[in-house]
């Protein structure tokens, strides 16, 4: 039986994700690799910083023919993230989401959000976009654990504050290292295509990584989530 729902926040609620991405690839591509926008979503998405920086050191390598320094990794993840941030004006909820998590609000489960976004960016997203009360308190950052997503820690945590074993638990991911971190911690994944950096093939990678099931609206979210409402009432 499942008794909550548990969101992740860039790509999910927030189309965070898009922000950028076209023109990161351009900038990656000036440093050498040969990255479209998919490439970035494939790689990075869904990843804490550290996490991030430790992939994206990796891939650095492949370009230079040897393990980076410290300080060209360190300058290049600063670049990179400075170059998404640029155009952050730009950001916006994904379509459907306040109605979707007011709809939620009705119903009779405990909701979370587990996110990888640092605690501010995280609380300054949900604000913006009046999402935050209806979470509140139990919105978290990957900051507040020790390991970032793949690693299940965030959502453990997040099960943790809301009094809810993790087999009870739904989450909403919209990438495949997200989906992976909800597997591990035990939970149900169900895959999010809503978002505005979701291209072709999208889905299938979360199907790969896990997912039991992809979503591709929050439209459709509501309707799942009053399925099992159903489901559980029937139970």
């Amino acid at each position: 039986m499942i008794e909550a729902i548990i969101f992740d926040c860039d790509g999910v609620l927030v189309d965070s994700e898009v922000v950028g991405l076209e023109d990161t690839a351009a900038f990656m591509r000036s440093k050498g690799f040969d990255w479209q926008a998919a490439d970035l979503v494939r790689l990075f998405t869904g990843l804490r910083d550290d996490v991030f920086a430790a992939r994206l050191g990796e891939e650095y390598g492949k370009v230079l023919g040897r393990p980076p320094t410290e300080a060209e990794a360190g300058e290049l993840f600063t670049a990179m993230i400075e170059n998404r941030r640029r155009n952050r004006h730009m950001l916006q909820a994904v379509p459907g989401a306040e109605g979707m998590v007011q709809e939620l609000a009705a119903l009779p489960f405990k909701r979370a959000v587990a996110s990888s976004t640092r605690i501010q960016f995280l609380h300054d997203k949900l604000t913006r976009f009046d999402l935050w009360d209806y979470f509140a308190p139990h919105a978290y950052s990957a900051e507040l654990v020790d390991h970032g997503k793949p690693a299940p820690d965030i959502f453990l945590y997040a099960a943790e504050k809301i009094a809810v074993d993790p087999a009870r638990c739904v989450v909403i991911e919209d990438s495949a290292n997200g989906v992976k971190a909800g597997i591990d911690a035990g939970m149900v994944v169900w895959g999010f295509t809503g978002g505005g950096h979701c291209y072709d093939g999208h889905g299938d990678r979360l199907l790969e990584a896990g997912a039991v099931e992809v979503i591709d609206s929050h439209l459709a979210l509501r309707a799942r989530f009053k399925g099992l409402q159903r489901a559980v009432t029937e139970t």
